[in-house]
């Protein structure tokens, strides 16, 4: 009954935090993969003409997304990270198909 006296360290951590030491750098790439993902998916979606801001916001996602799984150190910041590189991917293709990122801006 060892398991009993344990304290709890996730409940202050947060949900799937579970070393309970504090990362500012993958939470702050966390966040912005989100803003950046969420933008490029929205504007891909549904804003054609706004095809530079979503091919060039989805890549920038996807960079420092791809660079926060890398440095990731708890489950929360990699289901976080993920799903703001589904979307800025998302975004991103949205973008590449309705013109580009150089798309009208060079002939």
């Amino acid at each position: 009954m060892a398991q009993t006296m344990r304290p709890n360290t996730t409940a202050s951590g947060g949900l799937f935090a579970t070393d309970g030491k504090p990362h500012p750098l993958q939470d702050t790439l966390l966040m912005v993969t989100l803003a950046l993902g969420l933008t490029a998916f929205i504007t891909g979606l549904t804003a054609p003409g706004l095809h530079l801001l979503s091919s060039w916001t989805g890549l920038v996602g996807i960079l420092t997304g791809a660079y926060g799984q890398w440095i990731s150190v708890t489950t929360r910041q990699r289901f976080g990270l993920i799903l703001g590189l589904g979307a800025a991917a998302i975004g991103f293709f949205l973008g590449m198909w309705h013109g580009g990122p150089f798309g009208g801006v060079f002939g």
